[in-house]
């Protein structure tokens, strides 16, 4: 009965400073439900205070709230996701994980947050303190054969320097994801003959340098990852997309499709039954046969590395959680092309003809190829008879050739 006098007056308050009635409404049914199990007077006061405290703490100080709760929970990348979209509501930017800038735990710095080595999977504390320790004494790392010469490979394995590669943690050293990740082995190499040399008081063999920095290590040659292969690789070292998401290059057709997002989505589910879409990147599959004989899947979806999907959906609330139904499942590169009336690509050198050729194919595709190039010091622009894939995975493909300039939708 007190509740049921408090939630008008909880409720016209919060819409009073600007929290959406539903919101509020949905906050006191929160509250209302924890009242049937409260506790006595002494113990809710003791939490009151703890809640008070707590919310001071993270309006006054929200880099440094949210860097230490995520520091507290290195270890569980779902609850590390969920901070970290925490913290892009409040405007906070998450800073990826640097071997030259990162430490053992999160590190606030003004509206920023820098990701933490160990927070990575297979990196682990007496990795990242290897790490920071030769950083403190020695400077910076300047690329990475300087970093490869001073890592300790006793304490930086070759799982750890997979992940740092894919995580992007060597970015600003100068060296692509692709490249780092293929030469994992000769770094390891590089760090035990430096080991080694040092240990036994000598210098390079080839190298017999002064103050003058060794020669760089010699890299194999990697083609760059696409901008999805990329972002897959770091939701494998990270736990969840940190720098981007798969379906951002989507973001102009979901738009247009009235797609939303998964926490629009299931906020609105806690409160009613409600129908919607959803665009995911489809990340396994398990193929059944009813006992009909008809066939049946069992899919896991990242909604926020496979095929891109648009799904037409119901939902509702199931105690905590939400449940979903899915009712239609298509193809978004399918429908993205379907709006799409093809693609303006524009060279700066017409020697990236056949690389262009191949990356579109024999097929091409259903769209309009226009291409913009310099013949004769002029530049022209002009209809290629065979179409092309105008999905945005082709775009971004695209725009990795040498020679592009520029690739847009027509």
């Amino acid at each position: 009965a007190e509740m049921d006098k408090q939630r008008k007056r909880f409720v016209d308050g919060a819409v009073a400073n600007g929290v959406q009635k539903g919101r509020a409404e949905y906050i006191f049914e929160l509250v209302a439900k924890f009242a049937g199990y409260g506790f006595n007077k002494s113990h809710a006061a003791a939490y009151a205070l703890i809640a008070y405290q707590t919310a001071y703490l993270k309006a006054n100080y929200p880099s440094e709230f949210v860097a230490a709760s995520m520091t507290l929970d290195m270890g569980n990348a779902d609850k590390l996701n969920s901070f970290a979209q925490e913290a892009r509501r409040l405007g906070i930017k998450l800073e990826q994980p640097s071997v030259n800038h990162s430490e053992v735990g999160f590190i606030p710095n003004g509206k920023a947050i820098r990701y933490s080595l160990a927070a990575l999977k297979n990196v682990g504390q007496p990795a990242v303190e290897s790490i920071v320790a030769e950083r403190n004494a020695n400077g910076l790392f300047g690329d990475i054969s300087d970093f490869a010469r001073r890592l300790n490979p006793r304490h930086v394995n070759k799982r750890a320097l997979e992940t740092l590669s894919m995580a992007g943690a060597f970015d600003e050293l100068g060296i692509d994801r692709a490249t780092a990740l293929e030469n994992v082995d000769r770094m390891i190499l590089a760090g035990n003959s430096a080991q080694e040399a040092r240990a036994g008081g000598q210098n390079d063999l080839f190298f017999s340098g002064g103050n003058q920095a060794p020669p760089p290590i010699e890299l194999r040659k990697a083609d760059p990852w696409l901008p999805t292969d990329r972002l897959a690789k770091e939701f494998d070292a990270v736990g969840f997309f940190l720098t981007g998401h798969p379906l951002d290059e989507y973001s102009e057709v979901l738009k247009s499709l009235g797609v939303e997002t998964w926490t629009e989505f299931s906020a609105k589910a806690q409160t009613k039954r409600v129908v919607g879409r959803l665009a995911g990147t489809v990340l396994s599959s398990r193929e059944r046969k009813g006992k009909t004989g008809n066939p049946y899947a069992f899919v896991a979806f990242l909604l926020e590395a496979g095929s891109v999907v648009l799904l037409d959906v119901e939902a509702e609330a199931e105690g905590e959680n939400v449940r979903v139904r899915v009712q239609g499942l298509s193809s978004l590169d399918n429908t993205a092309e379907e709006r799409s009336s093809g693609m303006k690509v524009t060279l700066d050198d017409p020697q990236a003809l056949p690389l262009l050729a191949a990356q579109v194919g024999s097929e091409g595709g259903q769209g309009r190829f226009q291409l913009r190039l310099l013949v004769d010091g002029k530049e022209v622009e002009f209809d290629v008879p065979q179409g092309i894939d105008s999905t945005p995975r082709q775009r971004s493909a695209l725009k990795l050739l040498d020679g592009v300039r520029d690739v847009s939708a027509l």
